[in-house]
């Protein structure tokens, strides 16, 4: 399974595992068929089985979590089609170490033989070392297999990925799982737990095979005479915090759906979303500042209430700090879920700003101006400016725009919430426009 087992020396074929070696190694598949979780590539229809088939392999980058299969399936792909095994890790090797490596596949390719490249970690090589593998894979002295659990889009550039296919391994599900499991229980005996315990432990690996199998190992390791419940496994191992990078790709997912639950008004989905977030370490101040950013953006005066209730949950999370304070944030996340819905201010703002930039420095009408001067006053400023509080209902229906420049209408609000209100109101308004032009 990729990034499960340990890495191969460059050019080193995969052998037999010593019997003590780490159960992890002891259960590394032996072809691309024992490799779990990934049928979706590896299958007959798959890309990769199909490359396989036809002996022929792209360049590629492996996205997916860890434990999922990566550098395994890179070192089978190699032995699949007969090509020679080269292995450098991102974190580990440098400038000096990929020139000796092509050196070394320029060589063999004068022999005949085809070198595939591995890259671990791919993406924590910088846009300069990136386009150093260009002139090699356009070459073909190397086909480039890359592994990366960041997001392809934004790690790589743009002239590799163009030159590479990228496949998308899937964490391993709890089938998976199970069967990596029972794979390791076949070579060294039950593992110490109760069947309901057993699916915890599955549980809590969130996906990653190589986590699982490790915590297996400690089970068998401790000698524990009597299988364990779920209480006890938690008790003896300790808890996994959960898969989440702040900066990186997870933290972008989890904020996205929680946006969209609470648009979609589903506060069951919405809580969860905000939970796997602030359970993993996420900054409760970042939360807030999406939540304040969603009462304007999806609510706004669709509820007014909204932005309030997020900036009081900001100022009580101050106040109280964590535990305590997070019950606040709960609170405005609901409050946000189950509030009428309305993007007409989030529209209006674009479409202004947009008419803002458009028209430049038209200058407003000369009656909406203040005269705090004569020469102003002689050249017409404030000029027949009708003051709304002395008008009937206190409306006086003027033309505020600026000279040559057409009434827009940015704002324009759903029959939802509040804005229903607010709908009657610019309705009214726009009649007794009408009305006092003689329309």
């Amino acid at each position: 399974m990729a990034d499960l087992f340990a890495e191969d020396l460059p050019g080193a074929a995969p052998d037999e595992p010593r019997e003590d070696a780490p159960l992890a190694d002891r259960l590394r598949p032996r072809n691309l068929g024992e490799v779990i979780g990934q049928e979706h590539l590896t299958g007959p229809e798959g890309a990769i089985g199909r490359m396989v088939a036809a002996g022929r392999l792209s360049s590629m980058i492996l996205w997916g979590p860890p434990g999922t299969g990566k550098t395994s399936t890179a070192r089978l792909l190699a032995d699949a089609v007969g090509m020679r095994f080269v292995s450098v890790s991102a974190v580990f090797s440098g400038v000096a170490d990929l020139k000796k490596a092509f050196a070394e596949a320029e060589t063999a390719a004068k022999m005949g033989q085809r070198t595939l490249l591995f890259v671990d970690e791919i993406h924590r090589f910088n846009r300069a070392q990136q386009d150093g593998f260009l002139p090699f894979v356009e070459k073909g002295t190397v086909t480039l297999v890359g592994a990366t659990t960041e997001n392809p889009s934004f790690a790589l550039n743009a002239a590799l990925l163009s030159r590479a296919q990228v496949l998308i391994l899937h964490r391993l599900d709890a089938r998976a799982l199970d069967e990596l499991l029972t794979r390791a229980e076949a070579i060294a005996g039950p593992l110490p737990l109760t069947p309901d315990a057993r699916k915890a432990l599955v549980a809590s690996a969130d996906g990653d095979g190589r986590f699982l199998l490790n915590q297996a190992e400690t089970l068998y390791n401790a000698a524990i005479p009597e299988p364990l419940d779920p209480a006890g496994l938690g008790a003896f191992l300790q808890r996994r915090v959960a898969v989440y990078d702040k900066d990186r790709d997870g933290h972008y997912n989890l904020i996205s759906a929680l946006h969209k639950a609470l648009r979609g008004s589903d506060p069951q989905a919405s809580l969860y979303y905000m939970a796997r977030m602030l359970t993993a370490g996420e900054e409760p101040l970042y939360v807030l500042r999406r939540l304040v950013r969603f009462a304007s953006e999806d609510i706004g005066l669709a509820d007014p209430q909204a932005l309030v209730q997020c900036l009081a949950a900001k100022d009580a999370y101050q106040f109280l700090g964590s535990p305590e304070g997070e019950l606040a944030i709960v609170q405005a996340c609901l409050y946000l879920a189950t509030a009428p819905k309305s993007n007409a201010a989030y529209v209006a703002q674009k479409e202004a700003w947009k008419s803002a930039k458009e028209t430049g420095s038209l200058a407003p009408p000369a009656h909406i101006l203040n005269a705090p001067t004569n020469l102003m006053k002689d050249i017409g400023y404030g000029a027949g400016y009708a003051y709304d509080h002395e008008a009937e209902d206190g409306f006086s229906g003027a033309d505020y725009w600026p000279e040559g420049m057409a009434a827009q209408d940015y704002y324009r609000p759903v029959e939802r919430g509040f804005e229903r209100e607010v709908l009657k109101r610019l309705e009214w308004w726009d009649k007794k426009r009408r009305e006092l032009r003689g329309e």
